[in-house]
């Protein structure tokens, strides 16, 4: 196992080559370090702007193997690379970060809600579903509607359904694919948050301010930051990230997405154990950024500042509003962040926008 913290010119691995990958490599080639990708699409986004890239499917043995013999530390982009794959790294003698556990947690949505529960974390009351039957007996005890999603895999709103009423079970249960799911009770919430915080190998904690986000077809399309939260709602929030990361054991950035209920009483909605779409305003609104955070956490360097000096409204490019790109790329007060993918799929996040505003 590598020496802490390393030194410039050292390599950070990275399982994932789309654009958390990219970002996350440009701010590690600014602060001196060398990347290798691995990733099964050749030519990747996060490829392009890296060393290296290592062609090969998550769980390839010999492609672990040469990732583990030739990078100091490696980390990931995204929370549905096998854990599987992340364990065999460490096995094998890599410096892994976040580690297998945190991953493993973040890929079971009941694993993930028990969690976050036993460390004082609440979330909504939740039920486990593995056949019709479950479903109908969590839609009597929680009530209707009720939000139903697939254990495993999952994002941007795919593998849900809302369930209605009862009467819906059983086309809700097709509509996921009758898989193992997780039935949540709907939460009275008056607007959805998410902080952004990170650990160092050291138990140094750093947490950026909240943000306030916005949500159309279950993709994220707004976050505004800081957000306008008070003392109480602030503290909390810093609380429940704080209680994540250390009962994770955990290094890296991680976004904590949550249910604000008013009067301070925050509900966790999921968390994600990588850098954050609602920390992309972090680009523009603080010295240090996620990405930044994220590699200075992960190779044992001190935490770098998190104090905003701007307030920022991130947008998202979602497929065609990438051809905007000259007319936002004209005004003085957006910083425009694109991510080199080749095909604008309707859906499809091309990149971000950060309209900066003073505090």
């Amino acid at each position: 196992m590598a020496d802490l913290p390393l030194p410039p010119g050292s390599t950070v691995g990275i399982l994932g080559g789309g654009q958390l990958g990219r970002m996350l490599s440009q701010a590690a080639s600014r602060l001196g370090f060398d990347v290798v990708i691995l990733d099964p699409e050749d030519n990747s986004p996060a490829g392009r702007v890296s060393r290296g890239q290592i062609v090969a499917a998550y769980d390839d043995p010999t492609a672990l193997e040469v990732m583990g013999r030739v990078c100091d530390v490696v980390t990931f982009e995204f929370e549905n690379v096998p854990a599987a794959s992340v364990e065999r790294l460490a096995e094998g003698g890599a410096l892994v970060a976040p580690g297998p556990t945190a991953l493993a947690a973040a890929q079971d949505r009941v694993q993930e809600k028990t969690f976050l529960n036993a460390v004082g974390a609440p979330t909504v009351d939740f039920v486990a579903v593995d056949s019709l039957e479950d479903l109908n007996a969590g839609l009597e005890r929680l009530g209707a509607p009720a939000l139903l999603k697939t254990r495993r895999d999952g994002y941007d709103g795919k593998g849900q359904v809302w369930v209605r009423s009862a009467r819906m079970a059983a086309d809700a249960w097709e509509a996921i694919g009758a898989r193992p799911a997780i039935l949540e009770a709907r939460a009275a919430f008056v607007r959805e948050l998410s902080i952004i915080a990170a650990r160092g190998w050291d138990g140094q904690i750093a947490v950026y301010p909240l943000g306030e986000n916005k949500h159309s077809g279950g993709v994220l399309r707004t976050t505004v930051a800081p957000a306008v939260v008070d003392m109480k709602t602030q503290r909390r929030a810093r609380a429940i990230a704080a209680a994540v990361l250390e009962g994770l054991d955990y290094v890296g950035v991680i976004g904590v997405e949550l249910f604000d209920l008013g009067d301070g009483v925050l509900l966790v909605n999921e968390i994600a154990p990588r850098v954050h779409n609602t920390g992309h305003w972090t680009q523009d609104g603080c010295a240090c950024d996620q990405f930044e955070q994220h590699i200075r956490a992960v190779v044992g360097w001190p935490l770098g500042p998190t104090r905003a000096h701007a307030r920022i409204e991130m947008t998202n490019l979602l497929g065609d509003d990438v051809d905007q790109w000259v007319k936002l790329s004209g005004k003085t007060d957006i910083r425009i962040h694109l991510y080199g993918k080749a095909e604008a799929r309707p859906g499809r996040k091309m990149g971000h926008v950060n309209r900066v505003k003073p505090l």
